[in-house]
């Protein structure tokens, strides 16, 4: 795959991609209204913006919360050395929780920061017992439960108001 640094896109190909970000499900037709671009047209550029690994991908979004995973844990897991065998095998191994949704190599005073959705507090608890606690050469666990969501975009605002 290219380096993003040697793709170049214009204006119409972040307009086409604000609209896939809007509506992935969309169809050519539907997007070429939205962007004023022939539905021919739109369906090249979709199809160059795919293979040129721009949009990995569609899928559904999912409402944790109305299928009775209304909490979410922000984990940070200190490993016990930063030695790579350590690593990998942690990595390893979290790759394994069924309760992760996302996990992070992060620089600072942690190693990984995490997220946990469960149904509850108590679910947590089996969470951390069963999952957490038994991941290899951990040192030290923080936890912290998500109080109120304020923000969730799948992508940065930032990055489609980019114009070439």
């Amino acid at each position: 795959m290219q380096d993003s640094a040697d793709i170049d896109i214009d204006q119409m190909d972040y307009r086409l991609l604000r609209e896939l970000t809007r509506d992935g499900r969309a169809s050519d037709v539907a997007l070429s209204e939205r962007v004023h671009l022939s539905s021919t047209a739109v369906g090249r550029r979709r199809k160059l913006l795919e293979d040129r690994g721009m949009v990995q991908g569609y899928s559904a979004d999912l409402s944790l919360s109305r299928l009775g995973f209304g909490t979410t844990v922000i984990v940070a897991i200190e490993l016990s050395s930063q030695a790579e065998h350590v690593l990998n095998e942690f990595e390893q191994a979290v790759s394994q929780c069924p309760s992760m949704s996302f996990c992070s190599f992060v620089s600072g005073d942690t190693d990984f920061i995490m997220m946990v959705h469960v149904k509850s507090f108590e679910h947590y608890d089996s969470v951390y017992r069963k999952e957490l606690s038994t991941l290899p050469h951990v040192a030290k666990i923080r936890s912290s439960f998500v109080m109120r969501k304020v923000l969730d975009r799948k992508v940065p605002a930032a990055v489609l108001a980019v114009q070439p």
